[in-house]
C-alpha cells in the first residue's frame, strides 16, 4: 500500500467550501496538493495554492484543522492519501490556473450530486457539516 503525503485548503463562504475542479483527474477536490521532499507542509500548501488559484498565502495564517485519510482519487487502487487540511480565515478571490477547470463552493448535498467524488472531499465535508461549519 503506498502513501501519498498531501495537503489540502478549506476556504469557507456563506456555508459552503471551496473545491477545484482538476482538468486531470475530472473530478473536484480540496485545492492543495503533494508535499515534495524537503518541503513543510504549510509551504507545499502554500505553493500549491499560488499554482492552482493565483493566491499567495503567508504560512502564519494557514491553521490546521484535521487529518483526513482516504483512498487517492485518481490515483491506482491501493494509495492512500494522508491528508492535512488547514483553514483560511480571510477572503480571497481565486483565479483558477491552467490545471484547474473551474472553482465552486459546494455544500455537502450539492457535492453528493457530482458524478465524481473524491473521497476525501467526502470525508472533510461530512466533518464540516458536523460542526455546522458547511451545509
Amino acid at each position: 500500500m503506498a502513501i501519498l503525503k498531501t495537503v489540502g485548503l478549506l476556504i469557507i463562504q456563506e456555508r459552503k467550501l471551496l473545491l477545484a475542479f482538476s482538468r486531470n483527474k475530472q473530478c473536484f477536490y480540496l485545492p492543495g496538493g503533494k508535499v515534495d521532499a524537503g518541503e513543510t507542509e504549510k509551504g507545499a500548501l502554500c505553493r500549491e495554492i499560488a499554482e492552482e488559484l493565483n493566491v499567495v498565502l503567508s504560512e502564519a495564517e494557514l491553521e490546521f484543522y484535521t487529518h483526513i485519510t482516504a483512498p487517492a482519487f485518481g490515483e491506482q487502487n491501493g494509495v492512500i492519501m494522508e491528508q492535512d487540511c488547514y483553514r483560511l480565515h480571510r477572503q480571497v478571490t481565486p483565479v483558477p490556473s491552467a490545471e484547474i477547470g473551474e472553482i465552486r463552493f459546494f455544500s455537502s448535498d450539492e457535492y453528493a450530486q457530482q458524478q465524481a467524488q473524491a473521497p476525501g472531499a467526502i470525508a472533510v465535508l461530512r466533518k464540516l457539516k458536523e460542526e455546522g461549519l458547511v451545509d
